[in-house]
């Protein structure tokens, strides 16, 4: 029988603002801005991806994400 294929883990900056949000909450790590008040600012999604960067990487793996992309 084959193996499955493994998916490559997803860098976090292809994340989008909403799909960073919701991982955000999911971590439960501390308090964030109501979703209204930075789905379509600037620095929203800036911050929330420093925020998910700064889980253990054991974390990120569980949702299959990476800090970075190897080069």
């Amino acid at each position: 029988m084959n193996e499955p294929t493994r998916l490559a883990p997803r860098p976090l900056t292809d994340l989008t603002t909403e799909e960073a949000y919701t991982l955000a909450v999911q971590a439960g790590t501390r308090e964030l801005p109501d979703w209204k008040a930075i789905e379509n600012e600037d620095w929203g999604r800036d911050f929330l991806l420093q925020f998910l960067a700064e889980l253990p990487a054991a974390k990120l793996a569980e949702w299959g994400l990476v800090v970075a992309r190897d080069a």
